[in-house]
């Protein structure tokens, strides 16, 4: 059977689920008494008519492009990592013991410091779960789920507890001194005559997040590691007669997966907070798990779903401020992003691969009829 290119499996698949979902978010606003139509272009000015939407959508998008490739590596060792959520949390807590307690001569290097012990504190954290699939059978869906309650119980105590100033009432640590506040947009990006990104939480994490793209595309597709992976995705038994050691793999690959969500507090918790609070991570774990189905777990397409998730969130934002819809009407319409990207995927997919190989069918040849003698 013909299949279609991976261009249209990553673009067109994704698109026409995408237009799916917005058919039947504009019949669920209709139902509710509102417009479609003037939602639309509310979400639409409200997320990207501005650089103060623009600021928001962007910095939105960071957090769901390092755990969307978080989930995404895992998959392609056919690993359902769902504990991006407890892992970026543990991130935060990494990147906030370096922020506070290492001397830091400028922004920079605390950047790559902060780097560094984000990506160690979700690695670690995502090693215990590996290791009880990988030597236990325990299974990693499983493990993830509880490992990410585990995060957050550890986190509030360690708030409460330990970090948390004294005479503070907030289970929050410290502000981080100025040499590891990180350069927002506005102060990369505005000039004198003009003040740009105002009062938006974007920084130059998302830029590290673009690197992580590319490093995570050249992993996988250029080096032997990612060949290991995709191969070990592909076949376990066909992995192991060719002498691929799953233990191994299972082991790096989340380590790797845990390492790329852990990153992700440089941008809310280095970036925007310039501190740890409770509930930093605000769910950008779970939403990685949509960004990866949907983006098919390669970095292009999670970069794309990304920046669509992070205008669904700024552009709800904008809704539920000056319209009657309710806020949770963007986690219906995100439910309905998933619904058609993932569970009804084949849906959308079936008759795309026979309108493709209707088109790719080689015409018959006619017949002649010999003249009768």
């Amino acid at each position: 059977m013909t299949r279609i290119p991976a261009w249209a499996d990553v673009v067109l698949v994704p698109l026409f689920s995408l237009l799916l979902a917005a058919l039947f978010s504009a019949i669920v606003i209709l139902a509710i008494g509102e417009n479609p139509w003037e939602a639309l272009k509310l979400m639409v000015t409200g997320a990207v008519g501005s650089t103060y939407g623009w600021g928001y959508t962007l910095y939105y998008a960071t957090n769901f492009i390092f755990t969307g490739l978080a989930v995404g590596v895992a998959n392609h060792a056919r690993l359902f990592n769902i504990g991006a959520e407890g892992q970026a949390g543990l991130g935060g807590l990494g990147v906030a013991l370096a922020c506070l307690y290492l001397p830091f001569p400028h922004w920079s290097v605390a950047l790559l410091v902060a780097i560094c012990a984000g990506a160690l504190f979700g690695a670690a954290w995502a090693a215990i779960p590996a290791f009880l699939q990988a030597r236990r059978g325990s299974h990693i869906v499983i493990t993830t789920i509880m490992f990410n309650f585990i995060a957050n119980a550890l986190l509030v105590y360690l708030l409460v507890n330990v970090l948390k100033p004294m005479g503070s009432s907030e289970p929050a640590t410290g502000l981080f001194p100025e040499t590891a506040h990180l350069p927002d947009f506005r102060t990369m990006f505005s000039s004198e005559e003009t003040i740009r990104f105002r009062g938006t939480p974007a920084n130059v994490s998302f830029f590290v997040a673009l690197a992580a793209c590319v490093g995570v595309w050249a992993l996988i597709w250029r080096t032997r590691l990612g060949y290991q992976i995709r191969a070990f995705g592909f076949s376990e038994s066909g992995a192991k007669y060719a002498g691929i050691s799953p233990t191994k793999i299972i082991m790096v690959t989340m380590l790797i997966s845990g390492g790329l969500a852990g990153c992700m507090a440089i941008n809310n918790v280095m970036g925007y907070s310039e501190r740890l609070v409770l509930n930093a991570v605000e769910g950008a774990g779970f939403i990685g798990i949509a960004v990866a189905l949907m983006g098919r777990s390669h970095p292009f397409g999670i970069f794309l779903a990304a920046l669509l998730f992070g205008f669904l969130y700024q552009g709800g934002a904008e809704l539920a401020l000056w319209t009657s819809i309710p806020r949770e009407m963007i986690v219906v319409i995100q439910a309905l992003v998933i619904l058609f990207t993932g569970a009804l995927d084949n849906m959308v997919r079936m008759p795309i691969e026979k309108i493709w190989m209707a088109l790719r069918r080689p015409p018959k040849p006619e017949t002649k009829l010999e003249p009768a003698e």
